[in-house]
């Protein structure tokens, strides 16, 4: 070969190897769709960043198994699109694992119970669902609790107040006009967290059907899976889960099902 035509293929592989090392390194981030309005979950800050617990909880999965992400704000409405058409790698967005959405996307093992809980101040005693058959009831509108309430005291009930969010019906309760609350925990112990002399507590019952939150990808998709929940066994095996927890909620960090 002359030594033209090795300057040539040189210059050539000189151009052309940065280019596949972009694409390689591109290939390694991945989007991920959260919503920016379910505080502490996942909300905007002042700055426009998606913040939160989940956005937290995505960094750390995607640090401990080695993929860099770039986070999107993107509506709950047609969500689970998204990721099948292509525009989405991740979705994290306090997304309950149910059968019915299970067809459209693959859950990764459950990073958060998402139960339901009872919320009392210094009103009546209150041990579980039943005690609230004789008490003004608060529930946010047609939420997993209002289901969960309806059940045990009528639908129709007049005991039944509905609000339209969380922060409406815990003023409420301490207003004192209603005796107790039912909500999502998560949202309760954060509202618990940043009130703290509100003085509320949490009250759990095994009639509350346990629930998880999970991490979704696009069917089928299990190398992104597999990476995603090899990421979250390795953050709870180190602390970092419950650090992140306790950022957020309490010292009650909860024991996850991660076979």
């Amino acid at each position: 070969m002359s030594l033209k035509k090795f300057a040539v293929l040189a210059s050539i592989l000189a151009f052309a190897l940065p280019v596949v090392s972009a694409h390689a390194a591109d290939a390694q981030t991945y989007v991920v769709g959260s919503g920016g309005t379910y505080r502490p979950f996942e909300f905007e800050n002042a700055k426009k960043e998606l913040v939160g617990f989940d956005i937290d909880i995505i960094k750390a999965i995607s640090n401990a198994s080695g993929f860099k992400i770039k986070l999107v704000s993107t509506p709950w409405e047609g969500i689970f699109a998204t990721v099948n058409q292509g525009d989405r790698d991740i979705l994290i967005s306090g997304i309950t694992i149910t059968d019915k959405r299970s067809q459209m996307v693959d859950f990764s093992l459950p990073y958060f119970p998402a139960d339901q809980v009872i919320i009392v101040g210094d009103g009546p005693k209150v041990t579980g669902l039943a005690d609230l058959k004789k008490l003004q009831v608060g529930v946010v509108n047609s939420s997993t609790g209002d289901i969960s309430v309806s059940d045990e005291i009528g639908k129709n009930n007049t005991a039944i107040h509905r609000f339209d969010n969380t922060p409406l019906m815990l003023e409420e309760l301490y207003r004192g006009g209603v005796d107790a609350a039912v909500g999502d925990v998560g949202v309760i112990k954060f509202y618990i967290k940043s009130h703290p002399e509100k003085k509320f507590k949490v009250i759990g019952d095994a009639k509350f059907k346990r629930q998880y939150f999970g991490i979704a990808v696009q069917k089928g998709n299990k190398v992104m899976l597999d990476k995603i929940n090899a990421g979250l066994k390795k953050i709870v095996a180190d602390g970092t889960y419950a650090k992140i927890y306790k950022e957020w909620f309490d010292d009650n960090v909860p024991t996850l099902p991660l076979q």
